[in-house]
């Protein structure tokens, strides 16, 4: 048995972990187009925020230890053609530039995504980043030790531009954040909810919501933001718009995939080309309550799609069991969590649906650091089954999130939130908890 695997982040390196364990006498080869392997970008707004100072605590696993473990990885080699009948890659040594062929018995594309960039003017200029890999955060960090740099622009207000213009604030950069949208996280959390993240992030930096950066001014350098209202200066710009799927590759190959190049699979990460997998942020997630293929570009999925895919490439046969898109972030004093469908996305499903919401604190009044929390739950309007659910404020908030998650997979009703014995400690909670509160009023 001969299994390539076409990328070594997330998904690929998950992949090739438990399939050498399913069957150690097969032969597993990894190429990756970078030097970099088994790297978490999860971790770069906190390495540019000097949460950690070593960027190799972003590596999980180097080459040296796949090779330990008897996988064979070739970095700096890119697959540039794919011929599916003959089950034969052509591989580009990017240090050499001499290209070989390689064939396979079972291929798992884990080519991830790259930053969407829109067509701005100008946008080759020097100090204008994306923020995707390490080679991103070294660059930044690099341009933020620059004294003269004061003004950095972020575009798009998503988590990773959220979580970046945090970590400038607290470097003490002044900080604009320009989202095309009328609000914050569109895709991952309901209006109510971004409405108070909002008023958070408008007393540590400058929001402007409903502003089209049409592009860049400078020499060689980037010293203005053009956007549709006005212009700003900028000593450094980070594009955080949003990532697309790396399709190149597979694109012309008669694969199945989503309106944005997102790989279909089934449950057992196959996909419809018989030996040929997919699993990571090229490759689309079975939803467990909307019941339809989504894109979710998150590490979660990433590992967990990996590790299924890597048991069946080595023989097994198991299955995906969807996701349901859970994922937080905290932003200045705002923690935010959600889990399941937003209400968007439960009309967009077109399940009947109930929402209730309730505002109450994070732990007793007599412990210093009592916060507010919100929380807004969404379930089936006939069989009552929690469909989703966003919880926002200060600590313990985001956490709750897994509690609501465990709810939702476990296809729990509303009502029995209501006498659910969560724990009460002044410094975590209050008697009666926000989730608590949210089963007995829903109607």
């Amino acid at each position: 048995m001969k299994i390539i695997i076409i990328g070594a982040q997330a998904a690929g390196a998950s992949a090739a972990a438990k399939a050498k364990r399913t069957n150690p006498e097969a032969t597993i080869r990894i190429y990756e187009k970078s030097d970099i392997v088994s790297f978490g970008a999860c971790g770069l707004p906190y390495f540019i925020g000097n949460h950690f100072t070593d960027a190799n605590e972003m590596i999980s696993r180097t080459p040296a230890q796949f090779q330990k473990d008897g996988i064979e990885i070739k970095t700096q080699h890119e697959v540039i053609a794919l011929d599916v009948n003959q089950k034969k890659l052509t591989i580009k040594d990017l240090n050499t530039g001499n290209c070989f062929d390689d064939n396979y018995d079972k291929l798992l594309l884990a080519v991830g995504a790259s930053p969407i960039i829109p067509p701005f003017k100008n946008n080759q200029l020097k100090n204008i980043f994306t923020l995707r890999d390490l080679h991103d955060g070294l660059a930044i960090k690099q341009a933020l030790t620059n004294p003269n740099t004061q003004n950095v622009i972020v575009v798009g207000a998503g988590y990773i531009g959220l979580e970046i213009a945090e970590s400038l604030v607290a470097l003490q950069k002044k900080v604009k954040l320009i989202q095309l949208d009328d609000r914050i996280l569109v895709d991952a959390f309901d209006e109510q909810i971004t409405e108070l993240i909002e008023e958070n992030i408008k007393q540590h930096c400058d929001l402007h919501l409903q502003e089209r950066v049409l592009g860049f001014e400078g020499a060689h350098t980037v010293t203005h933001v053009v956007t549709d209202k006005s212009q700003y200066p900028a000593d450094v710009v980070i594009i955080a718009t949003g990532v697309k799927p790396n399709s190149a590759i597979y694109k012309n190959m008669g694969i199945n995939t989503l309106e944005n190049g997102a790989v279909i699979t089934n449950r057992f990460g196959q996909t419809n080309i018989t030996d040929i997998y997919a699993a990571g942020d090229c490759a689309a997630l079975h939803h467990r309550i909307s019941q339809s293929m989504v894109y979710i570009p998150l590490a979660t999925g990433a590992n967990k799609l990996g590790k299924i895919v890597g048991e069946n490439l080595g023989g097994g046969h198991n299955e995906y069991p969807g996701t349901i898109g859970t994922s937080a972030l905290k932003v200045f004093d705002i923690e935010a969590g959600r889990a399941g469908l937003t209400e968007s996305e439960a009309k967009k499903a077109k399940i009947p649906y109930k929402t209730v919401m309730v505002k109450d604190k994070n732990h007793s009044n007599y412990v210093a650091g009592q916060t507010s929390v919100t929380a807004k739950l969404i379930y089936h309007a006939d069989t009552r089954e929690i469909l989703g659910g966003q919880i926002v404020g200060g600590s313990g908030a985001a956490l709750r999130v897994n509690t609501l998650a465990t709810a939702i997979w476990a296809n729990l009703k509303i009502d029995e939130f209501a006498m659910m014995d969560f724990l009460y400690a002044p410094p975590f909670s209050r008697p009666w908890d926000i989730l608590n509160i949210a089963g007995s009023i829903a109607k």
